[in-house]
């Protein structure tokens, strides 16, 4: 189980929330998915970055889907905003969700949360993008809008001269499959909204006990919806992910260690190699230089 982070160049609000920019998203997600065979537990787009909660097989699989999902929401939401220039402001971020069901839901909160802890809304649901409060309280799975370029483009191709093509004859509406997190996948769909709904009443609670304290008030949907996609705020969330997101100290050490292992073992392979050694085996999981992927032997 993996968080992902996305953010935009300078923070600025090109992912901004509209019916078209989250038909888009939803639609690259879910096509993503459908390539990839991703499961997908929460999602959730502000205007200036996005999260998604996902299970990847390994760092391949992983790198697959998110160049897959970050190329193609670039492209798409660029194109609908005329932006030209980079989109993203650096390649996704990610770590790992540790196992245990603690560390799960805790992750499973933060991305619920999205939103209300920026001081954007009062309640999750009142996002007007994407994102999974709404997703998971609906307790249907999402559909997007995916476009065939390559499609559109040999169409437009073959009838240059013979009539206009219609970019919308080549658009597909695809539902993008929302899992329930491995802690509680043996939980009945009744169930699982159930605990969605303890989450999120929490979320609201805490976001109005801390705007009474402050003095303070949410910025607000129609606001949201207002600002220009172009805009760069003056401040910006600089913070990098932790390797490990775990909700005790201890799990989080075991990781960590784990991780120095396999670094160490990295590093030494990359030492052998370089000295002209070539046979060299490197850990699994990895990407050698100028080599396949390592994957793992046995079942996935």
């Amino acid at each position: 189980m993996v968080l992902v982070s996305i953010r935009c160049i300078q923070a600025r609000f090109l992912l901004r929330p509209s019916e078209r920019v989250n038909q888009l998203i939803l639609g690259v997600l879910a096509k993503a998915q459908r390539k990839y065979d991703v499961r997908v537990f929460a999602p959730a787009f502000l205007s200036n970055h996005g999260h998604l909660l996902v299970w990847f097989r390994d760092a391949e699989h992983q790198a697959k889907f998110m160049h897959f999902v970050d190329g193609n929401i670039a492209r798409e939401i660029g194109r609908l905003h005329g932006w030209e220039g980079k989109f993203w402001g650096q390649p996704f971020s990610s770590s790992i969700v540790a196992n245990d069901e603690a560390s799960q839901v805790k992750m499973l909160r933060y991305v619920l949360e999205q939103g209300c802890k920026e001081g954007l809304v009062a309640r999750p649901r009142d996002w007007p993008g994407v994102h999974a409060a709404s997703i998971l309280l609906s307790g249907r799975n999402p559909k997007g809008k995916w476009i065939d370029r390559t499609a559109l483009y040999e169409a437009r191709r073959r009838k240059r001269n013979q009539g206009k093509v219609r970019p919308i004859d080549f658009e597909e509406e695809i539902e993008l499959k929302i899992s329930q997190i491995p802690c509680w996948e043996d939980l009945s769909p009744e169930e699982y909204l159930s605990r969605i709904s303890d989450l999120v009443q929490e979320i609201e609670e805490a976001t109005a006990a801390r705007h009474l304290e402050q003095g303070t008030c949410p910025l607000g949907q129609q606001a949201v919806l207002r600002q220009d996609p172009r805009h760069q705020p003056d401040t910006a969330k600089k913070s990098r992910l932790p390797i490990v997101h775990a909700a005790s100290r201890g799990i989080r050490k075991r990781y960590i260690e784990a991780y120095r292992i396999f670094l160490q073992a990295y590093r030494s392979a990359s030492e052998m190699l370089r000295s002209g050694k070539l046979d060299v085996p490197f850990p699994e999981g990895c990407f050698p230089p100028g080599r396949p992927f390592v994957r793992a032997h046995g079942p996935p």
